[in-house]
């Protein structure tokens, strides 16, 4: 009778073991932002060391394809530079998903001009006008003598719905603007185009593009998380639900809670929740 309980608890023991080994080799799939997928990019490297049979697959076509993704079930984690719409909800409970949104880090989205361009600063207004048409040489904005060459985020970006609503109070773009399909894209275009004027998040900053002051008002860590940059915005990661206590999900999540998360988020040049 001994023998058999031992043999019991040793097959309940391996069954067990083979679970934890099972749930150590499933796979998440992550989906949505440009802006959010450097993090997402170096989380993953980040818990290669650690789960070694964790497979993770990071697309980003954009923050709607994100939402669109886990409204079908076909992500695990829908990583978003905007809160979701009521609409995308609504879908989202007709399809028994529950998104729960867990904001990961803040950014500013920086209107960014070739590093050649002599202006410095411009008002929101100001801003809105050229996306409008209104404006159309660098000279009106004590500028140059030079066409503005004006280049927008597609409209299913996150990063467009947020410059859509505090810049342009959702009013329609002009006829010339040229759309571009990510954060690089947009980046390179105002690089590479003198004349160009464009938007990218705080995390795509660099020495090739020169971010202006909005409002009198330069993107710095310290003027987004105190709210005074007035183009500033949370990034998301989206679970449908809250994701199970201890799974890869969850750990995925709340990595940005640990010290090893926030300074991944640092490096990337956003900022963190957190301040260890």
């Amino acid at each position: 009778m001994k023998r058999i309980i031992v043999c019991g608890l040793i097959m309940m023991g391996l069954v067990l073991a083979s679970e934890l080994i099972a749930a150590e080799k499933q796979t998440l799939q992550i989906e949505g932002s440009t802006t959010v997928g450097p993090i997402a990019d170096a989380f993953v490297e980040a818990f290669k060391s650690n789960y070694p049979d964790l497979k993770i697959t990071v697309n980003k076509p954009g923050s709607g394809a994100g939402a669109a993704a886990l409204i079908d079930g076909r992500c695990d984690i829908a990583i978003m530079s905007r809160f979701m719409k009521e609409k995308e909800f609504k879908k989202a409970v007709e399809n028994g998903i529950f998104p729960v949104a867990h904001v990961v880090a803040m950014d500013g989205v920086c209107i960014v001009v070739h590093p050649s361009n002599p202006v410095t600063q411009l008002s929101t207004s100001a801003i809105r006008d050229i996306y409008k048409g209104k404006i159309t040489n660098w000279k009106e904005v004590a500028g140059p003598n030079l066409p503005i060459v004006v280049i927008s985020r597609d409209t299913s970006s996150g990063t467009y719905e947020t410059f859509h609503g505090l810049v342009m109070n959702k009013e329609e773009m002009g006829s010339k603007v040229e759309y571009v399909n990510s954060n690089p894209q947009a980046h390179a275009r105002v690089k590479t185009t003198v004349g160009a004027i464009g938007y990218v998040g705080i995390g795509f900053l660099d020495a090739n593009v020169k971010a202006l002051k909005v409002d009198g008002i330069f993107p710095s860590r310290q003027t987004i998380t105190t709210g005074q940059y007035p183009v500033a915005r949370p990034l998301f990661m989206f679970t449908n639900g809250y994701p199970k206590l201890g799974s890869m999900t969850y750990k995925f999540c709340t990595f940005y809670l640990t010290e090893t998360g926030q300074e991944i988020i640092e490096a990337k040049g956003f900022i963190p929740v957190t301040n260890y």
